[in-house]
């Protein structure tokens, strides 16, 4: 464990300015580099010495960030989206014809539907963060998200 920490201590400026460069946002580049050092902590018996320390922790590096990068790209998802008539939710709340309709549809929603849609609709919660408060995975925040989204629209046609 003392040689890891030691790894760690000497590699780890070289994998985060790699990882910053990748990404371009510092706590996300902080984010994949710890993760790359706990992998590599747990294969660190499949490192065969072809290569240098520091390329073989900055591939595992590059291989997370692609790996996030391609998740949050298919997973991009905002609060508002467009709902049928092409008005938004948001647009919807502030509409006070409709809002309360819509504050009805979300008190009638089941928990943990309404609570989640309540956190990122107007809490403005990361789904990290949601998932992270009801001690469940960042995926079933965003579906848990999307089904009580799908609930509202139902209750709006």
């Amino acid at each position: 464990m003392k040689e890891f920490e030691k790894i760690y201590s000497e590699y780890f400026d070289t994998v985060f300015q790699y990882t910053l460069s990748l990404c371009k946002d510092e706590v996300w580049a902080e984010e994949i580099t710890q993760e790359a050092f706990f992998k590599a902590l747990k294969s660190i018996g499949a490192f065969r010495g072809e290569c240098k320390l520091s390329v073989w922790l900055c591939q595992i590096a590059k291989n997370i960030f692609f790996t996030e990068a391609k998740r949050r790209q298919r997973q991009t998802d905002y609060p508002f989206e467009i709902v049928p008539d092409n008005e938004s939710i948001e647009q919807k709340i502030f509409n006070k014809e409709t809002a309360f309709e819509i504050h009805k549809l979300l008190h009638q929603l089941e928990v943990p539907y309404k609570e989640v849609f309540w956190m990122r609709t107007f809490g403005e919660l990361s789904f990290a963060d949601i998932g992270s408060l009801w001690g469940k995975s960042e995926s079933w925040a965003r579906v848990t998200y999307h089904r009580a989204k799908l609930k509202i629209r139902e209750g709006i046609k």
